[in-house]
This record gives structure tokens, sequence and C-alpha cells, in this order.
């Protein structure tokens, strides 16, 4: 099903719409399935239908540790060590919690997050979430960019050339005439941040030491409470609900995929604090024993603090291929949110299922438009820490915005059995606030108002 153009379907249409397609694909499976011997048959069925689903979750949650993320839970380790840990592990849930309703919002009612704001809550409402949703964006593609830059300059390449390349690259990678193409190069990328697990392991980390650390938490510390702030606040991006509720649109997901796209946002959201927990251990098996006062601002300093325990191998090559990964599908799901946000706020035609055309011209024009501003801004800023510390302040404001409009669509949009309920319901009210008050909390200890 391509996505909604300038006059959105009703919640009946797209949802009929998305059982056709989820029956054609089944039907498909079978056929394909009906043909392999009865040991394979099974096996062959469930992974074709696995695969068929899966995906949004994955590369979302991918993208959710991006450079920014990785550099904090670098100095998280790295000045608390495995303190840090537990909260990594407390924030699974709250990250599945949030990003399952865009799935429900998305499946049931066949439209994404900007079009339904605007049929619910009227144009005025809309501009104020693509607004936000267009800062979130540039503000990550800064971010990832700023990473491409750091990582290039690892090997002696300048940023005007490692920045135009991946500008490029990003450029046409949206040209393929395919989401599910899109969506599995983005994966791959991602799947390189898995360098960072033999990193960990050659940091040596003592098993002991992990333990006392998992059952510690000195909250008492203003020092500790402003990096689990920081972590907290970089958990949910406002991009990631605006991908997540789009790519499952793209997809043509149906109500019968709902428990299969649930599982792959769970598998998502532990893969990506795995991802944390490992540069967490890593910085605090090594740099944390030695200089847990040491700046880690930028992917540089990382590297270098990490080279003499890890060698050239683990603190440059592998750290700096997790970082590449975590920073080019960041920067492919939050350009691809903004693009899809402000065609559904503008009811412009958006879907990558099309190749451009006059139709989606303003589609591929916003996704574009994206990437260039942020490689400008990137490739002329002299203070690239400065401007990562910016984004993070940026969006711990939005954050609230954007979270208060998803718990009210979730309450309101959808029909009364796909509603959350009792226990979960509550769970989910809790953890959604808890994000916004550590969100809030974060925002004037980054700018300085309080000591």
């Amino acid at each position: 099903m391509n996505a909604p153009t300038s006059v959105p379907p009703t919640p009946r249409e797209g949802l009929a719409h998305q059982r056709r397609a989820s029956e054609v694909l089944t039907d498909a499976t079978l056929v394909a399935a009906a043909s392999a011997p009865m040991s394979r048959r099974r096996w062959g069925f469930e992974f074709g239908l696995i695969a068929a689903v899966w995906g949004p979750g994955l590369i979302v949650m991918l993208a959710d540790t991006d450079a920014g993320s990785l550099i904090t839970a670098a100095q998280s380790g790295t000045r608390w060590g495995y303190t840090m840990i537990l909260p990594q592990l407390i924030l699974i849930p709250i990250l599945y919690v949030v990003q399952e309703m865009t799935i429900r919002l998305g499946i049931i009612t066949g439209q994404g997050h900007g079009a339904l704001i605007r049929a619910r809550f009227g144009r005025g409402w809309a501009l104020l979430s693509a607004g936000t949703l267009f800062l979130s964006a540039i503000g990550a593609l800064i971010t990832e960019f700023a990473g491409v830059a750091g990582i290039g300059e690892l090997f002696g390449v300048s940023r005007w050339v490692s920045i135009p390349t991946a500008t490029a690259f990003l450029l046409g990678l949206a040209l393929t005439g395919q989401y599910t193409r899109v969506e599995r190069i983005g994966i791959a990328l991602g799947l390189a941040e898995l360098a960072f697990l033999p990193a960990m392991l050659l940091a040596h980390p003592s098993i002991p030491a992990l333990g006392r650390g998992l059952t510690s938490l000195p909250l008492a510390n203003s020092s500790y409470l402003f990096l689990l702030a920081a972590n907290i606040g970089a958990v949910i991006m406002p991009w990631m609900i605006f991908y997540q509720q789009g790519a499952v649109i793209d997809k043509q997901l149906s109500v019968r995929n709902i428990r299969r796209a649930r599982q792959d946002t769970a598998l998502g959201a532990v893969l990506t604090q795995s991802v944390m927990i490992m540069v967490v251990v890593a910085l605090a098996a090594t740099v944390g024993l030695t200089h847990p006062t040491a700046d880690l601002d930028t992917v540089g300093q990382i590297a270098d603090a990490l080279t003499p325990f890890l060698g050239h191998l683990g603190g440059t090559v592998l750290f700096g291929l997790g970082i590449l990964g975590a920073a080019l599908v960041a920067a492919i799901v939050s350009s691809l949110a903004a693009a899809w946000g402000l065609a559904e706020v503008f009811g412009w035609k958006h879907t990558l299922n099309e190749l451009p055309s006059r139709r989606t011209a303003k589609f591929y024009l916003s996704y574009a438009l994206a990437h260039l501003l942020g490689a400008v801004l990137v490739l002329t800023s002299l203070d690239l820490v400065s401007l990562a510390v910016d984004v993070e302040v940026m969006n711990a404001l939005l954050l609230p915005i954007v979270l208060g409009f998803l718990l009210v669509l979730e309450a309101t949009a959808l029909p009364p059995e796909w509603r959350m309920r009792g226990w979960y319901k509550h769970t989910t009210w809790l953890l959604c606030l808890l994000v916004i008050g550590f969100t809030l909390y974060m925002i004037p200890k980054t700018l300085g108002f309080t000591p």
C-alpha cells in the first residue's frame, strides 16, 4: 500500500487495503512453502513470514543507538563504570512500549503520525508536529555527519571528502524505488554496531566488578544523575515515532502482522541497548579504571583513549566501524522520518515504493534537503562538540510534545478494542512520564542554569 496522498484514506479503507496486501503475501508464502519437503516446510513458512514483516522495528532501534548516544555511553562507562549498565537494562521496556504504540497506530488506522495529528487536532497542531520533527531530524543528521567526519579523520580523510561521500550515498539509496531494499541496506549498515562486541571482549571486563555494578545506583550524586538523565533523554528520538509509523504503512503490514511486528520491535529494543552496554563495559574496563575524568566528547578522543588498551584493531578499527554503521543507519531513518512527516502534514504523495516523479517530487525533495542542510551545517561548523550538545538540548525540549501527541492519539484514534488497557496502559503512561520528567530535568543542567 502506498502512503497517504493529499486525501488520506479513512481507517477502514487503510485497514482493508492492508488486509488484501497481507492475504496476497500470505498466499505467495504458502505457494513457495508447499513445494518444499515436509521437513523444511514449516521452517520455510515461518521464516518467510518473519522476513516479510520484520524490519521497521530493527532499523529504527539500530538508528536509536546513533553517534550521539554512543558518545554518551562512552562517557557513562568512563566516569561511572559498571553502575551505568542497570539503567541501560531498565530502558529496554521504555523503548518498547513507546514504539509499540506506533505499530498499532500505523497498521490499524493506515495513516502516518503527521496525518493522524492533522486529522484529529487540525492543521495548526500538525504544523507544530512537523516543525518539531524537522528540527529533530536535522539535529540528528548533524550528529550523524559529525560522527562520519570523526571516523574519516581517524583514518586521515578530510571531512570535505567523507561528508559529501556519505551524503551522495544516502541520497542515492532513496532512489532505489523500493522501501524493502532501503530497509535491508539500513539494517545491514546498523548491524556494523555489533563490532562493539569484540571490542568489549578485548577489554577483558571484570565479571565480579560487573556484578557489583549491577547492584549499585549512586542516585545521590548529581554527576551520576546528569549522565543518567542524558541516557534517558537519548532513548526516544522524535523522528523514531514518525519513522516506524510510516514504515509499517509503506511495508503494507496488516492486523495479522501485529504480533510479529511487536516481536521485531522487542528484539530491536534488546539489541540497541545491548550495544549501549557493550560500549559502557568496554570503556569501564579500560579508560574508566585509569582515567575516569578523561574528556571523551568526540569520536577521535574515544578512539585515542581506547587504543592503548585495545590496540589499533579494537580502539580504532572496530570502534570506528561501529560508529560509522550507527551514524549511517540513523541518517537514513531520521531523514526518511522527516520527509514522511512533512508529506503527511501537507498532503503530499509519499512512498519509497515509487521512483521520483512529479507526484512524489516534494517528498523526495524534503529527503534530499534534510541531508544537504545537515551536511552543510557540519562542514561549516568549527565546534562540532558544542553543536552536538545543542542538538541534545533541542531534542529534550521537543520530546514532551512528541510523546504527548503519541499518548493522546493512542487513546483517541484507535478503536476501543485496540487501545491499551489495564496494567499495560498504566505502566506505559508511567514510563512515558518518567522519560519526559528526566528529559526536562536534563535541560537546565545542560544549559548550566543549575550547579
